[in-house]
């Protein structure tokens, strides 16, 4: 006998206190009782049919529901990423910040011992598994430090507008004249007119004369100048590697312990990102698994010519990283390049990071100023897949309300009907694939017959980025065999993996067994597509997503199943099961 998915689903989403369960629910432990509380709940709310009606058990008497009533961080398409510092290294502080809110965690491998980095990690992967929901982690790449040298006086030169200075190889110690500029590839690379960018652009100096081994310079923007601050080069592309010596022992180190997503910091051009994809490749057999590739798109050079778009190409994300990008370029210009940027990883099906000082007050302050909450709002508005905190999250005093307020204004933005309009205004035409035509089928057929969500099976992600890139009207479910492809999908927009076991869409996994996390096994697939899509519902169910039987999902599948990008079965599924429909379930 078939039973409905609805008993199933209670059976196996609350087997342990390991369970997700929202702030302010207790923990079921009676496998039989959750089952009957499942029951009545869907049969009080709104005169919807009850379970125990399908099967003609008496209705038992009304207590506490044990589907999960929907949290609102469920609900949310823009996803947000959260790094990790000294205000949230401790494990109590990393589980709130995910319950708030945070659906990845940035390793920022500029501070800090590669040692914690890994404490860290494992912290955030034994909160996964307490919460049975994917968390993504993404590590970040220091790349080259350009600074000047020392001076003499330990607190530095005040340099006077209009005045000449010199930036050169000699290692003596600088004066108001000169100082060292240990760099030959910036003297090399500068020419004549060229700008120079000293402390994040608070002294401007202009080329006015070059040497083998000096630049001659006139003051522009004066200020003060100290030892060992940093210089941008706005109008050169540097012959260096983006990888430093210290970026490739720390990428061989989260190669090690398995980080999902890379991120590259100091991207001038699109062979940088052949560079790391060709270390990776070379200490990753072929076949294995490797971390996404995100480009920080800094330097003004991504701009120039089609770089942009073979960068988008080249990459499996991108982050608008505005901190220097807000230094190189004109404060005018970044707003019209963040957009510039998201439009082309729409347009690409890539997803993108919006970061860097987006609630900047609140390491210091409880609530951010409205400046920085309609920032926040822009970039969701843009159709930006992540916002990112940095030092809010990693240094500030309140990381918590941080992730919190970010969470506010995301679901206030996704609430206003503008913001719908402005997805559907910029909505890409589709690549003329099949897989591309049944994705847009189940858009279209969510919004129609009003379904809770599309459900996409998937291997790699193929499928579900390509759902993310349409951005449908309702949530994406994305199940998938593999863990790995289930902690880098979090990143996408409106998509929600789930945590299956590893290796196994759930095709010969027996109901107590789907979500024994603790105990993963690779199953060999066959073609019980009823018990695929079973399981499908009983994801829904698990995240929320469904609250009635006869809520309808949108399934997508490729047959024969574990084919990589193939999309060729569409399903409309009720809530309670494949065999249900209109309150009666076939039994065979």
């Amino acid at each position: 006998m078939k039973l409905s998915i609805a008993l199933l689903a209670a059976l196996s989403c609350f087997q342990s206190s390991e369970s997700f369960v929202p702030q302010g629910m207790s923990t079921v432990t009676s496998r039989t009782e959750t089952a009957l509380k499942v029951a009545t709940d869907w049969d009080t709310q709104n005169g919807a049919r009850s379970i125990n009606s399908y099967f003609g058990a008496p209705k038992p008497e009304p207590t506490v529901a044990a589907v999960p009533k929907v949290a609102q961080r469920w609900r949310k398409s823009t996803k947000q990423l959260v790094t990790l510092g000294p205000a949230s290294s401790s494990r109590e502080m990393i589980e709130k910040l995910f319950l708030a809110g945070a659906d990845l965690f940035r390793l920022n491998f500029s501070h800090g011992s590669k040692e914690q980095k890994k404490e860290l990690l494992m912290t955030i992967r034994e909160i996964e598994e307490k919460y049975a929901h994917p968390i993504g982690i993404l590590g970040d790449l220091q790349g080259p430090k350009l600074r000047v040298g020392e001076f003499s006086s330990p607190t530095g030169e005040l340099l006077q507008k209009g005045q000449r200075f010199r930036l050169d190889l000699d290692s003596a110690m600088g004066d108001n004249t000169r100082v060292q500029l240990p760099h030959p590839e910036i003297i090399k690379a500068s020419e004549v007119g060229h700008t120079l960018l000293v402390d994040d652009g608070k002294v401007r100096l202009r080329v006015t004369g070059k040497g083998e081994s000096h630049l001659d310079c006139i003051v522009e923007v004066p200020g003060k100048i100290s030892n060992r601050k940093g210089v941008n080069t706005p109008d050169s592309i540097l012959k260096i590697s983006p990888l430093t010596p210290k970026d490739r022992s720390d990428l061989d180190y989260m190669l090690e312990i398995g980080v999902d997503w890379i991120a590259l910091s100091f991207v001038q051009r699109p062979e940088d990102i052949e560079e790391i994809r060709s270390i990776i490749d070379s200490k990753i057999p072929q076949g294995n698994f490797k971390p996404c590739v995100m480009a920080k798109i800094e330097k003004p050079s991504c701009f120039d010519g089609d770089n942009l778009e073979r960068l988008v190409n080249l990459c499996d994300g991108i982050m608008v990283a505005r901190g220097d990008l807000g230094v190189e370029c004109p404060p005018e210009d970044v707003p019209i390049l963040q957009k510039t940027i998201i439009d082309e990883c729409r347009k690409q099906g890539r997803p993108v990071v919006v970061a860097t000082q987006m609630l900047e007050s609140m390491i210091e302050n409880p609530t951010p100023t409205r400046a920085e909450a309609s920032d926040v709002a822009t970039a969701i508005y843009d159709g930006a897949d992540c916002i990112m905190l940095s030092a809010e999250s990693a240094a500030g005093a309140y990381p918590e309300e941080a992730v919190a307020m970010q969470q506010r204004i995301i679901n206030r933005v996704e609430s206003d009907p503008h913001y719908r309009s402005y997805l559907d205004a910029n909505t890409n035409e589709p690549d003329k694939t099949p897989t591309d035509a049944m994705i847009v089928a189940a858009r279209q057929i969510a919004r129609t017959i009003n379904a809770k969500a599309i459900v996409c099976f998937s291997l790699r992600g193929s499928t579900v980025h390509r759902a993310s890139k349409n951005r449908p009207t309702v949530p994406i479910m994305a199940l998938c065999p593999f863990k790995e492809t289930a902690r880098q999908l979090v990143l996408s927009w409106g998509v929600y993996p789930d945590l299956p076991k590893a290796g196994s869409y759930g095709y010969t996994v027996n109901e107590e067994e789907m979500f024994d996390y603790g105990s993963p096994m690779k199953e060999s697939a066959t073609d019980d597509l009823d018990l695929v899509l079973r399981n499908a519902c009983r994801a829904a169910l698990k995240k929320g997503l469904v609250s009635d039987p006869d809520d309808l999902l949108v399934v997508t599948a490729g047959l024969p199943f574990g084919t990589p990008g193939a999309a060729n079965l569409l399903r409309i599924v009720p809530a309670a099961g494949p065999t249900c429909w209109n309150g009666v379930c076939r039994v065979d």
